[in-house]
């Protein structure tokens, strides 16, 4: 019965339910009055019941078109909130943003982007997921996250990825250690000391790429014990567990016992990265790429 039932069908109800006067409602909606009054007739038919009590000198809301008329108020208003909700999240303004993130790029520009993306779209929620780049990368490739910034991630099939920063290594050393007070040192200075570093598993070219300064030396690391995170690998160095080579980000927040010095004798440096499925594009990404800061070296 209501199954032809249109939003317009309600407009020109409430318009004549307003006017009670076929002839104003038709000119406050810009149509002519035998099309509003074929469009009512059409409504009532849908229904199966009048609306209006029509004699040529008055026009009255039945019973039912009285509930119509606050029910159609409704209806429409509802529409309307929900449309522009489908547009918000259309075009980006709304819904659920999944990112994830290297705790190692929290000192630097990419997150202060997540601030500016919460400030421009505040009906997006953004949920904040942190791990290891390699377990981002396969969460990005599976759905579970939407975007992720990561560093140097190992290529991954239908995963892109855009570079953000390029910051050096640096050497880190406990504060009582006979080099500490150094001004700078050497990969090949460094590869006869026990190091603490992050698992093989967190990422393939990060790992390689973080000890190329001893590689290109020429030494086999000797890694004594492994952390998780940065934080963890910087208070086992404090703990004189053994040196480590580190983003220079990854140890802004290093504790006091520890000494950080420049590596000299290497090229290799680090990438931060943007990463997201090739085929994603949602407005919602785009918005949110479009708010992180541009490569710098």
């Amino acid at each position: 019965m209501i199954d032809g039932v249109e939003l317009r069908h309600l407009r020109y109800f409430l318009a004549v339910a307003s006017e009670l006067h076929f002839g104003r409602a038709a000119a406050r909606l810009h149509i002519a009055q035998p099309a509003l009054t074929q469009q009512i007739q059409r409504l009532e038919a849908l229904l199966g019941t009048r609306l209006f009590d029509r004699t040529s000198r008055s026009v009255a809301l039945t019973p039912a078109g009285t509930v119509l008329r606050d029910r159609a108020t409704t209806i429409l208003g509802h529409a309307a909130r929900d449309l522009d909700e489908v547009a918000r999240v259309g075009q980006g303004e709304q819904g659920r943003l999944h990112l994830g993130f290297v705790p190692s790029v929290l000192p630097l520009e990419p997150l202060r982007g997540v601030r500016l993306f919460r400030e421009r779209y505040p009906l997006v929620e953004v949920d904040l997921v942190e791990g290891y780049t390699s377990r981002m990368m396969e969460q990005l490739r599976n759905g579970s996250l939407d975007t992720a910034i990561v560093r140097d991630p190992d290529d991954l099939p239908g995963i892109r990825v855009d570079p953000l920063v390029t910051e050096p290594f640096v050497a880190v050393l406990p504060a009582g250690h006979p080099d500490s007070g150094r001004s700078s040192i050497t990969g090949a200075e460094l590869g006869a000391h026990p190091l603490v570093f992050f698992p093989r598993a967190a990422g393939r070219l990060a790992h390689d790429k973080n000890l190329a300064p001893l590689h290109e030396a020429g030494h086999r690391p000797r890694v004594v014990q492994e952390g998780n995170t940065w934080t963890t690998v910087l208070y086992l160095v404090a703990e004189g567990l053994g040196v480590t080579i580190a983003p220079r980000s990854a140890t802004f927040t290093a504790p006091a016992a520890v000494r950080v010095l420049p590596l000299t004798g290497t090229d290799a440096d680090t990438t931060v990265y943007v990463a997201h499925r090739a085929d994603d594009d949602r407005a919602m990404i785009r918005n949110f790429l479009d708010l992180l800061p541009k490569h710098t070296g």
